[in-house]
């Protein structure tokens, strides 16, 4: 219904429900908590204020956004546009204003920053099994690994040292060193994996899977 619905972590109850508009997907909130980054399929990013719990602002990007990360120092936020823009647009928190479209492979779907902020982890559902690396510095790819196929869910760890890439058509998981940006392990798990987020202390990935086993 184009809402964004806040939960109580404490009793897992939702205390509040802000109507922002159509289909939001990705969400982002920057490190200081004071604001929320959604993006929606019309090509917008709205920007909600978390104390006041209203749109304080309405960004335009490209086609289809989903995936959204803010760097740790909370003054950029990447979009991954998706089918039919094949770039990745940088927004400042700032201004709340694209300062830059950076070209990657088609349909970027995900992205995740490193825990220094120097690199983002882009990953190209329909690119031919590819991860772009963007140079958060001159905001250009610095490198492109192969992967399984299809691409999707992209999460780091904690000290930054591997990225943990879901290959939703391959039944994988590719584990990059962020280090050389190569693959050093496949990890196989369920059918069609989509997303993958990793526990604080880094010692565990966890993957979810679309489709069923059964």
């Amino acid at each position: 219904g184009g809402a964004v619905m806040l939960i109580d972590t404490a009793t897992r109850g939702v205390t509040s429900t802000m109507y922002i508009g159509d289909s939001p997907l990705g969400i982002a909130i920057t490190p200081d908590g004071d604001y929320a980054y959604v993006t929606r399929a019309s090509g917008i990013v709205s920007v909600i204020n978390t104390e006041s719990k209203t749109v304080i602002s309405s960004i335009p990007v490209g086609i289809q956004p989903y995936g959204v990360a803010i760097t740790p120092d909370g003054e950029y936020v990447y979009v991954t546009n998706g089918y039919g823009s094949g770039s990745v647009s940088l927004i400042s928190t700032n201004t709340n204003n694209v300062v830059s479209t950076i070209p990657v492979g088609l349909s970027p779907y995900d992205v995740a920053i490193t825990p220094n902020g120097e690199y983002a982890y882009v990953t190209a559902y329909a690119g031919g099994g590819t991860v772009y690396v963007i140079n958060t510095v001159t905001s250009s790819v610095a490198s492109i690994i192969s992967v399984g196929s299809n691409p999707y869910g992209v999460a780091i760890t904690p000290d930054g040292e591997y990225a943990y890439v879901t290959n939703l058509n391959s039944g994988t998981v590719s584990v990059i060193s962020t280090a050389t940006n190569t693959v050093t392990a496949t990890i196989t798990v369920g059918i069609s994996p989509s997303d993958v987020a990793i526990t604080p202390d880094g010692a565990y990935a966890y993957v979810t899977n679309i489709a069923s086993h059964s």
